[in-house]
């Protein structure tokens, strides 16, 4: 049996491990929020792999409250950044593997083709900059990691653009939706299908990967298909980034590209459009 820690669990990446997991008898997961284990506190950690035998650790424990992150610096670097280190080096110390999610964030946006793995990342946010930390200090102690930066991430779960979307909508009857940012939607049960993959076939293809779904539309245009699939009328306004001033700022173009993880680990990538029809 392999035993599988699931930090964040209680987030929407975790949801969709647990959607799937009685499929695999193979493995055996541990879910842990913040209030179970802190990864900023690297005693917690010792203990808690101390007193559970950890096969592989999955790091779906993060700061994504990207507007608030660039108020809260100390907190995002301290979760993002601090907490990835504690759990790389008790990692190394227990011979476990690390699965460690980031973020397109770590990118400006500049690029106008997909950003590969080889791409030098220049985050313009305090989140995006935490997350890029996390990954540094990742690689520094730990061989034995997986790192994937994702994107656009969404699902049936907690907080995100197509729940928002949905709820927005049950009050109002127009929209204003951002049309000059560009990226990829990305379900999060196909990320958490490509995470057990690798914990199962004992991959030993260390590094960073790049996974979201296939395609690249704009938020207009993902809400738009959420709207359309969910038979909900309602107007959406295509708006400037300009127009919908926030704290952070987003990275105008961020789609990822994924030939190396399609052909070192021989992952399929479905179109984004195919997955959100599953929902």
């Amino acid at each position: 049996m392999i035993n599988v820690l699931v930090t964040g669990g209680n987030g929407q990446l975790a949801s969709c491990i647990k959607d799937i997991e009685a499929k695999y008898d193979d493995l055996n997961f541990i879910y842990t929020d913040y209030q179970d284990l802190d990864i900023c506190d690297l005693d917690q950690v010792q203990s808690f792999f101390s007193d559970n035998k950890i096969d592989y650790c999955v790091n779906c424990a993060a700061y994504t409250a990207v507007d608030q992150a660039e108020n809260e610096i100390e907190k995002a670097y301290n979760i993002n950044a601090n907490g990835a280190k504690n759990l790389a080096m008790v990692c190394k110390e227990y011979e476990a593997i690390l699965i460690h999610i980031s973020t397109d964030f770590v990118f400006d946006g500049n690029k106008t083709e997909p950003y590969t793995e080889k791409d030098k990342p220049n985050p313009i946010s305090v989140y995006g900059a935490s997350k890029l930390q996390g990954e540094v200090e990742i690689q520094k102690v730990l061989k034995e990691h997986f790192i994937i930066r994702t994107s656009w991430l969404y699902s049936e779960y907690g907080n995100n653009f197509m729940r928002t979307m949905l709820k927005l909508s049950e009050t109002r009857d127009e929209i204003s939706v951002v049309s000059d940012q560009i990226g990829t939607p990305t379900y999060a049960g196909d990320l958490a299908a490509v995470i057990i993959k690798i914990i199962r076939i004992k991959s030993k293809d260390f590094g960073l990967y790049h996974y979201s779904n296939e395609g690249a539309v704009s938020w207009f245009e993902f809400a738009k298909a959420i709207f359309d699939l969910s038979k909900v009328k309602i107007i959406i306004k295509p708006i400037k980034s300009k127009d919908y001033p926030v704290l952070a700022r987003r990275p105008v173009y961020s789609v990822l590209e994924k030939s190396k993880v399609k052909k070192t680990l021989g992952i399929g990538v479905p179109y984004w459009r195919d997955s959100l029809v599953k929902i």
